[in-house]
Order: structure tokens, then sequence, then C-alpha cells
């Protein structure tokens, strides 16, 4: 496929998501409840978990409803998670996705209830009385909720904020980012998989692949931390050194992360060929990961 092929899958992947979403997250909630959470979710953001899962799906040619629902619930779990990760309690951000964070607009009350309604929705999209099969839906809670508690997304979050002004060894920051980013992204690719049936092998593969392309996600990440300005990254530049916090960057110095990234780009792409799927959206995905520049 060409590069407008590719990107012509994403717009249209993207579309998809952002009309579920749209469906899904009410607008009624009570006490302007609704209003913090379509805030928080709605029109920003790059997307990529969800993608991740319906490329995923599509390799293993699995259960399409499924997978547009597991899609939505990453991405309701991611966007909670940063409501809560830009609150004065934690980063205390005033910028999110070029626009002011959610407790900035709504109050840190507000904030933390739509962080919280969020994640309890992300489960309930899951989970249709029809349409899905009651066996698929257990699995992709438990996908879900492993990620994003204390083993995954949590887990990660705790270490991080315990380790401000604290140096950490290059397999204890691995550790950190495994958790607090890697997680959630290696669960979107696990998602749309078990929506099919890629066999062990396959699984393994694409297991392998998120956790490269996870890792590799948040390195970059740390990259153009130091690299970017705020208006192009959409969210505050620089703010891990002004808190002191570890980074690759910091870690390694900017020319081995930026080498890193790529040892990790080459191992997802191994992953993949080990997989037997059909994977070129998984692939060209990757590459999207690495060579962003926000």
């Amino acid at each position: 496929m060409t590069v407008n092929q590719w990107e012509r899958w994403v717009q249209e992947s993207l579309a998809e998501v952002e009309e579920a979403l749209d469906r899904f997250v009410p607008a009624d909630a009570p006490a302007g409840l609704g209003e913090a959470m379509r805030y928080a979710v709605l029109g920003g953001g790059k997307r990529l978990r969800p993608v991740l899962v319906l490329a995923a799906c599509e390799a293993v040619q699995g259960h399409r409803e499924a997978a547009l629902r597991a899609a939505v619930a990453v991405e309701l779990i991611h966007a909670y998670s940063l409501v809560h990760d830009d609150m004065p309690c934690m980063d205390n951000d005033m910028l999110r996705r070029g626009k002011p964070t959610v407790h900035v607009q709504f109050g840190e009350a507000q904030a933390m209830l739509a962080g919280d309604a969020m994640q309890a929705l992300a489960f309930e999209v899951l989970t249709p009385e029809t349409g899905v099969p009651p066996e698929l839906q257990a699995r992709l809670v438990r996908l879900l909720a492993r990620a994003a508690g204390q083993e995954g997304m949590a887990g990660g979050q705790a270490i991080d904020l315990a380790s401000v002004g604290k140096p950490l060894t290059e397999a204890a920051l691995r550790d950190m980012h495994r958790r607090k980013t890697g997680a959630l992204l290696q669960c979107s690719v696990l998602m749309g998989a078990a929506c099919g049936q890629p066999g062990d092998t396959g699984w393994q593969a694409l297991s392998d692949y998120g956790a490269a392309i996870g890792l590799a996600f948040q390195v970059v990440d740390d990259i153009l931390d130091c690299t970017q300005d705020s208006a192009v990254l959409g969210k505050t530049a620089g703010k891990d050194e002004d808190a002191n916090k570890p980074t690759y960057v910091s870690a390694l110095g900017l020319e081995a992360a930026n080498q890193y990234a790529q040892r990790l780009y080459t191992e997802a792409m191994q992953a993949l060929d080990r997989s037997g799927l059909s994977v070129g959206r998984l692939a060209w995905l990757a590459g999207r990961v690495v060579d962003r520049q926000y």
C-alpha cells in the first residue's frame, strides 16, 4: 500500500473512533459532569491506542464490533489518566492537547470525578448486553484492567511520583515506563488480537511488538519534551526536566536515546516478522511512533 492509502485508513479509523466516543460519552451526566468528560476525551489526541486495537484486530481478522468497543475503552482509560496526571497533586499541568487542562477549566473536584467516570465507562463499554460474546468481554476486561492498574499504568505513575529528584538506573527507568506508558499501548495491541484467533505464536509476537513500541513511544516522548516547544506538542514542554524527573534523555543523553528508540523499532519489526500474520498496518504504525514530531 502507498503512504496515502495508509493515511486514508488511519483517518477513516480515527473518524470511526471519534464517532463512537461521541456516542458513548454522555453529554447529560449530572451537574456538568458530562461536559467535563467530553472536554477531556473528544476532539483531540493522537488516538494511537484505539488505532492499534483496530489494526491488530484486522491482522487476526477478528470481531470488529468488539474491537471498536475496545478502542473506545482504551482511549477512555488513557484520557482519564491524563486528567488525573495533570492535577495539582500529581504533575500540576496547565496545558493538554493544546487547551487548558480539565482541572483548570472545570475545577479540581470536577476533574477528579470526570476521570473516575471515564474509567468506569470504559468497562461499561466493554460489556454490552448483546453483540459481543461474554467470554470475549471477560478477556478484554481483564486485559484492560491489568494494564491500567498496579501492574501497569497506575503502578508506573506511583513509581514516577516517588522518583522525583532521584537518579534511576536504566533498568529502573525502563520498568517504570513499561508500566506507566508501555502497558496500555501493549494492551491495545493485545485487545485487538484477542478479538480473533492469532494462535500462540502470533499472540506472543504481537505481545513483543506491543512491548517494544510501548517503550519506544515513551523514549520518543522524552526526546520531544527536550526538542520541541509547547505549541507543537500541545502540552507543556520541558516539564519533566523542570520537575527534576528522570527521563531517557537525562539517563542516556539525547543521541543515545534516539539510538535506543531505533533499536526498539527494530525489535518491534522483528516481532511482526515472527507473527505469521498480515501486519502491514501495525508495521506502518510502528514507524509513525518512532518518527513522530509531536
